[in-house]
């Protein structure tokens, strides 16, 4: 049996705060590593999680590898 593309794929999630800070305040971005189904969500992932950089719950993205 051949085996076809994997359903679920590991994604990266970045802090959409610290990434688009105009005023730098913070000394780093967030990322988080998770995973996705590919069927059930086929467009691109946002979780709301805790930024420890900007000391928040923040939308976090998914960014291309």
């Amino acid at each position: 049996m051949a085996k076809g593309k994997d359903v679920r794929v590991r994604v990266i999630l970045e802090c959409t705060g610290c990434r688009n800070s105009v005023n730098k305040v913070s000394t780093g971005i967030s990322r988080y590593i998770t995973q996705k189904n590919r069927h059930n969500t086929p467009n691109q992932l946002e979780l709301r999680k805790f930024c420890p950089y900007c000391y928040k719950h923040r939308i976090h993205g998914e960014i291309k590898k």
